[in-house]
């Protein structure tokens, strides 16, 4: 197959920024050895005419197989465990205390790839809320535009050597072993996340209560600075008062950016 070209590349880079917010414009050697072998595979002679059938595709399904190719999905259980410190001592005996009588806490996972922050979320609140966690609506929002990572999400399968991170404790009562090599969460857990696709670009965002917690962290290393001005003060408009934004620890919120107060690297909350 055919190098792809300047043009293709630039064409490439202007439409997967306009319709999933990702710049790939520094990635050129990351699309070509990503997609190169993909495209032979498939029987498209060159890249203009992979190009074509993606952009002409009416279901979406080949822009979704792009965006898979193109992204890292790389994530485990108590990724940046400091978050979780925080979420565990600070912000969820806050939240409990200003949403006692409603019993209504809504939190969302963007960018969830295959589950495991989401998850993690669902533990710590279960263990936090313990036996008074059924008086709860504690339901867990989790979105992702690849189609891929979702359904292995909803599997909840994962190698048991990646649950070593977790509290002992969290692994007996939360896992199931299926063999020597895989565990499956258990309903109790599985339970209490909605998986959706979503892409953070959609022109509005079809959530009728607004959320006491995001997290979306390591997703917006992949915009630029315009991208993440706007996708940050969506979610500012998103949040409830006082509620909490979770980001990455390589990512940051310029204070002229958002509205947002700092609390801690990486969190931020809504005054």
């Amino acid at each position: 197959m055919e190098d792809i070209t300047e043009r293709e590349f630039r064409e490439l880079v202007g439409f997967v920024k306009a319709n999933y917010g990702i710049n790939l414009l520094q990635k050129k050697v990351l699309v070509c050895g990503r997609l190169n072998n993909y495209i032979a595979q498939c029987g498209f002679h060159n890249f203009s005419e992979y190009f074509s059938h993606v952009k002409s595709d009416r279901t979406g399904k080949s822009g979704t197989i792009l965006v898979n190719k193109l992204t890292t999905n790389h994530t485990y259980f108590l990724r940046e465990p400091q978050h979780f410190e925080v979420l565990g001592q600070v912000v969820l005996p806050y939240l409990a205390t200003v949403e006692a009588k409603k019993k209504d806490l809504r939190v969302w996972s963007a960018g969830c790839s295959t589950g495991e922050e989401p998850y993690t979320l669902a533990m710590l609140i279960n263990s936090y809320f313990g036996a008074q966690k059924s008086g709860w609506d504690t339901k867990i929002l989790a979105t992702d535009i690849s189609t891929d990572v979702l359904e292995k999400a909803q599997k909840a399968v994962y190698p048991s050597n990646q649950l070593d991170n977790l509290p002992a404790y969290w692994r007996a009562k939360y896992f199931h072993k299926i063999d020597s090599e895989y565990s499956v969460l258990r309903e109790i857990i599985r339970q209490e996340v909605i998986f959706r696709r979503f892409n953070l670009m959609s022109e509005t965002f079809p959530f009728k209560k607004k959320f006491h917690l995001i997290f979306c962290r390591n997703v917006m290393i992949y915009f630029d600075a315009e991208t993440k001005e706007k996708l940050i003060n969506r979610f500012y408009d998103h949040m409830e008062s006082g509620g909490y934004l979770f980001i990455g620890h390589s990512e940051s919120i310029n204070r002229h950016e958002s509205r947002y107060q700092f609390v801690a690297p990486a969190i931020y909350r809504k005054a």
